[in-house]
């Protein structure tokens, strides 16, 4: 081989190291904007990850959010934000207005003893029957009240029947909670309880509504009537006609016998 020849040919080899170095050099380059890119991405993932964590962390939910949510308005309701509840023959001359909390033990005793009577009178037409709910006993730890009074919202937009059918039920012996176990919250529950009553049995409708929280906010709204009453209610059971207070045979607390409530009624009926 030539001199000539060898020079040319460690030129090339000359060349092709440089063309191979300048290869990998752009091959690493690559490499590091491809890492940094994707460090980018996960910081920026993250970043935005935290962010909806915090976001979804401060938004309302559950009664919070209810507050704020559309309301619906049961059937067979009117006034204002559908709170005006009553049931009974529109022809009727007086009008019994009951405050009650569905975890209250005593309304449940209330119920389960001088209910029926209740009931006889409204269906023959003595009188009507105005509800005020209250949700008030939450306040100390729950939210059965609230999701009960929701869960006969859905059982009024079945019918008035319904709902009274199913405010027995639920304040039955066998299916009314303890004041401190809050069974109500649960729309199991309450839905299982829903199952005992023929309207309400197998309701696809009437399910769906509870499940959803069709009626929580005007749960919220009944709520509120109470708070506001103006016959100066504070607690349940309490019953009022023309602006004045039934109370039994000790001139004070509600009547919870049949004789005591019926010698009562009769007296405000007369008045």
């Amino acid at each position: 081989m030539s001199k000539r020849n060898t020079q040319q040919a460690k030129n090339a080899a000359r060349e092709r190291l440089r063309m191979e170095r300048e290869r990998q050099a752009r091959k690493e380059k690559t490499k590091r904007q491809v890492l940094v890119g994707l460090s980018i991405v996960a910081v920026l993932a993250v970043a935005g990850g935290v962010g909806y964590a915090v976001m979804q962390a401060n938004k309302p939910s559950g009664w919070d959010a209810a507050k704020n949510a559309k309301l619906v308005k049961p059937a067979n309701t009117s006034g204002t934000n559908g709170t005006t509840l009553v049931v009974g023959k529109p022809d009727a001359k007086k009008t019994l207005t009951m405050y009650e909390d569905l975890r209250c033990p005593i309304c449940s005793q209330f119920e389960q003893t001088v209910g029926p009577t209740v009931k006889k009178d409204i269906d023959s037409g003595k009188y009507n029957v105005k509800y005020v709910l209250a949700t008030f006993i939450d306040s100390n730890g729950g939210e059965g009240s609230k999701n009960a009074l929701s869960a006969l919202g859905a059982a009024l937009n079945v019918s008035p029947e319904a709902f009274e059918a199913y405010k027995t039920a639920l304040y039955s012996a066998k299916w009314h909670p303890e004041e401190t176990d809050d069974k109500f919250k649960d729309d199991s529950y309450l839905i299982k309880v829903a199952d005992t009553v023929d309207a309400l049995k197998g309701n696809k409708a009437f399910q769906k509504a509870v499940n959803d929280g069709t009626y929580d906010r005007w749960a919220l709204e009944m709520s509120k009537t109470f708070d506001k009453n103006k016959d100066e209610v504070t607690g349940t059971p309490s019953l009022v006609v023309d602006g004045k207070k039934l109370t039994g045979s000790d001139g004070k607390n509600t009547p919870m016998t049949v004789p005591d409530f019926q010698k009562a009624m009769d007296a405000a009926l007369k008045a």
